[in-house]
């Protein structure tokens, strides 16, 4: 599969104003999204784009249209991919899913909001930048904590940091449901929250 292809079906937009109006889920083949955190969605165009070069399926649509001198086509609500996307099983070590993987919360007080991201074994100790020594934390346990030991500062680690698997940050995401949520995507979609009785 040629890598403009691969770009083409596997990236999506993180922040959803700019998606404006009527953003198309994107389902991999076999009807699950892409990505929940952020979820997988396309801008309207994309999708229409999509379905014209038979890259997808087109599964729910808005009731809305879209046209060009010939043809009136529905602005797709629901795109399933023609061709399976393996997951990738490495996950990048990157901010964003070392904040995914903590769940965007300080691992020394539980805070969020302001996050920053901390060396549990300080550089100046010896420490590396990896998986298993970096932790998201807040302003003020990261300015607390320094270049000290976690014994030395008197803070805990709420959980060890570690390498996650792909799929387990996938089942975290699905802790944090957008703002905005189409009916049409309801079905689709399993987040962790309460059922309603």
């Amino acid at each position: 599969m040629r890598q403009m292809d691969m770009d083409f079906r596997t990236n999506f937009v993180r922040d959803p104003a700019t998606l404006k109006q009527h953003p198309a889920l994107v389902l991999n083949a076999d009807y699950r999204p892409l990505s929940y955190y952020p979820l997988s969605l396309w801008p309207w165009q994309d999708a229409v784009k999509a379905a014209w070069l038979d890259r997808v399926d087109i599964v729910a649509e808005y009731d809305e249209v879209v046209h060009s001198p010939s043809t009136v086509i529905r602005i797709p609500s629901v795109v399933v991919l023609k061709d399976y996307v393996k997951p990738q099983k490495r996950v990048a070590f990157t901010r964003f899913n070392l904040f995914l993987r903590d769940e965007f919360c300080c691992q020394y007080c539980g805070a969020k909001g302001d996050l920053t991201f901390d060396h549990v074994v300080p550089r100046a100790r010896g420490g590396i930048t990896s998986w298993e020594n970096v932790v998201a934390a807040c302003s003020r346990c990261n300015l607390h904590k320094g270049s000290k030991s976690l014994r030395q500062s008197g803070l805990s680690l709420r959980k060890a940091p570690r390498q996650p698997a792909s799929e387990e940050l996938r089942n975290v995401g699905r802790k944090f449901p957008p703002g905005h949520l189409h009916d049409s995507w309801v079905d689709f979609l399993y987040w962790d929250a309460e059922l309603e009785a």
